[in-house]
């Protein structure tokens, strides 16, 4: 059985409260609004959702859940407090964080007179950097103790969609604490130590951005779906049928396939589909900007690889990788090829390497294409990583080829890396000779 304090009396945090006390554990909300402590108090919630009254009124009989105005008092008898209050938006789209550190502020000064450590959790969803450029500094500054030391901080972003909370506080699909220390990731972890979901311990940071992510995409799904939606009405095709059989592929529609952050698609597929789907929805008077955007995002990537490699000042680029996916000699739409273009269009001195392009072995209609749309690329090509190496001063690593592996630890002195694909996991911070493309 842990402490908690739970300031701001709102959705998350009525949900939060009501739940942790049924946990056994025993709970203390805090609101600047005596009306929502006096409903607590009262044994009724403060918010209208099925199965909430009920359960507030139970703990609050059973002795587990009370609420106070006090900041002081709930600091005091509690060992962890859960922030819980909300961050609107400001008139242009950033977050008002002041809830945030005042709260944090009066939590601070509350701990100046308590010997035990505290535990702050932050429930209310902030940006990435929000942990370390105002909560920490706000409690520093209060209590005149440091982060980590003398009190825990930690992110544990909530996934609780209004009309469902209980249930989705029961069944998450995974619980999510961002820690800088063992002390406060384990002590977090206790909370959850009844619910029956993963656990997933990770860095503040990635902790904040997570819930955007997560919130990003469900607003994106609900768009493509209307998109795709609208053509079909446009068409006479039953939208729900498609979305129907769309989302039984487990394996790439509904999955983690796709979604890693890296170079841009390419393909015989991709490119071709989407400008076909987006120029017969033009044609039907249906507007498709999730769809039209799509193509834009995707030349942006390759601009950005671009930059990247620009930004290094050398003019002998080494490309490995020149096929939009490793193991195939698919050309077609490669943004490599594109990025390749660029380069020379500014008069980069290139060397490719791509063991599965080559003229001995390319057959068919890639080498029809190369033939027609690249030929200048044969006076590109080397026959080896070694030669491509020694010939360039940056090096880009185009696809996840297994021959790539071994790069990094290769290079000379004063020679660059920029990885498009993530082929060689993480990289510790401080190597400036190595650069990823979003990562």
């Amino acid at each position: 059985m842990t402490t908690v304090s739970v300031f701001g009396l709102g959705y998350v945090g009525c949900v939060s409260a009501a739940c942790f006390a049924k946990e056994g554990h025993m709970v203390l909300g805090v609101d600047v609004a005596t009306t929502k402590v006096d409903l607590v108090n009262a044994g009724q919630s403060t918010i209208v959702e099925e199965g909430i009254g009920e359960l507030v009124a139970a703990n609050v009989a059973a002795g587990r859940l009370r609420a106070t105005t006090s900041v002081a008092e709930a600091v005091t008898a509690t060992e962890i407090s859960l922030i819980c209050v909300g961050t609107p938006s400001r008139p242009n789209g950033s977050l008002d964080l002041s809830y945030i550190e005042r709260v944090c502020s009066e939590i601070g000064a509350a701990m100046r007179s308590k010997a035990s450590r505290h535990t702050i959790v932050i429930r209310s969803t902030v940006l990435p950097g929000t942990i370390h450029g105002v909560v920490i500094p706000a409690i520093e500054r209060a209590s005149g103790r440091r982060a980590g030391l003398d009190f825990g901080v930690c992110s544990n972003p909530e996934f609780l969609r209004e009309g469902t909370s209980i249930k989705d506080f029961y069944d998450p699909p995974f619980t999510l604490i961002g820690a800088d220390d063992e002390i406060t990731s384990d002590t977090v972890r206790g909370l959850y130590s009844g619910i029956d979901a993963p656990v997933q311990v990770t860095a503040v940071r990635v902790s904040e951005m997570v819930k955007y992510a997560c919130n990003c995409f469900h607003g994106l799904k609900v768009g493509f779906a209307n998109e795709i939606g609208n053509i079909c009405k446009a068409l006479g095709v039953d939208s729900h049928e498609v979305m129907r059989i769309f989302a039984e592929d487990r394996k790439l529609n509904i999955s983690p396939a796709y979604l890693k952050p890296g170079f841009a698609f390419g393909g015989s597929c991709l490119p071709k589909d989407l400008r076909a789907v987006t120029y017969r929805a033009k044609e039907l008077d249906i507007d498709t900007p999730i769809l039209s955007a799509t193509l834009e995002s995707n030349r942006k990537q390759i601009e950005r690889a671009y930059h990247l490699i620009m930004a290094n000042g050398h003019r002998r680029i080494g490309i490995l990788g020149m096929a939009f996916k490793a193991g195939t000699d698919d050309l077609r739409e490669s943004p490599m090829v594109t990025l390749i273009e660029l380069l020379l269009g500014k008069g980069m001195e290139l060397t490719v390497y791509d063991r599965d392009v080559s003229r001995a072995r390319l057959i068919g209609s890639n080498r029809e294409y190369i033939e027609r749309e690249i030929p200048h690329i044969w006076t590109l090509m080397r026959g080896s990583v070694d030669e491509v190496l020694a010939a360039s001063d940056t090096v880009v690593v185009g696809n996840a080829s297994g021959e790539f592996r071994t790069v990094r630890e290769r290079l000379r002195a004063g020679q660059r890396l920029v990885d498009l694909v993530r082929a060689f996991g993480p990289v510790p911070s401080g190597n400036d000779a190595y650069s990823g493309l979003c990562w």
